[in-house]
């Protein structure tokens, strides 16, 4: 299954214009995109914990070696 393309997302725009209308649109569009910017935040945030608990893991295990 290949990407959707310019046509499938004209359809997909029609579509949602027609169910949502005009007005609506916009709202919809700018809370989709704040949801999507949470989570790439909270993607961000976990990737950046996960990394700090394998350094701190290493550096136990090297602390270890080392004695």
């Amino acid at each position: 299954m290949g990407p959707i393309g310019i046509p499938g997302l004209i359809l997909i725009l029609i579509i949602a214009l027609v169910i949502f209308g005009p007005k609506k649109l916009p709202e919809i569009g700018k809370a989709a995109g704040q949801t999507l910017k949470e989570f790439k935040k909270s993607a961000k945030d976990l990737t950046e914990d996960v990394t700090e608990e394998i350094k701190d893991a290493k550096d136990l295990t090297q602390g270890k070696d080392n004695k």
